[in-house]
């Protein structure tokens, strides 16, 4: 069942900065609120070192300034 929750006295430039976050994920502030909480409460996978280094080889990255490309591009389409 659904529940109403609500924070106090939250500081302007928090509320600030939220809602420039809801605009650029095209989100109502309400909708962004909902989207972290659930990121925050998101079971975590477990990835193990042979997983990452898989994924990495899979890639075919041969710099770290290629990762950084990657990284950059993923966190950009967000």
């Amino acid at each position: 069942m659904p529940m109403n929750l609500s924070i106090k006295n939250a500081p302007d430039d928090i509320i600030s900065r939220l809602k420039v976050r809801a605009e650029k994920n095209h989100r109502s502030l309400q909708g962004e609120l909902l989207a972290i909480l659930d990121e925050a409460v998101r079971k975590e996978s477990s990835i193990t070192v042979e997983e990452v280094l898989r994924e990495v080889r899979s890639l075919g990255l041969q710099s770290g300034s290629e990762s950084v490309e990657f990284i950059r591009a993923d966190r950009d389409a967000r």
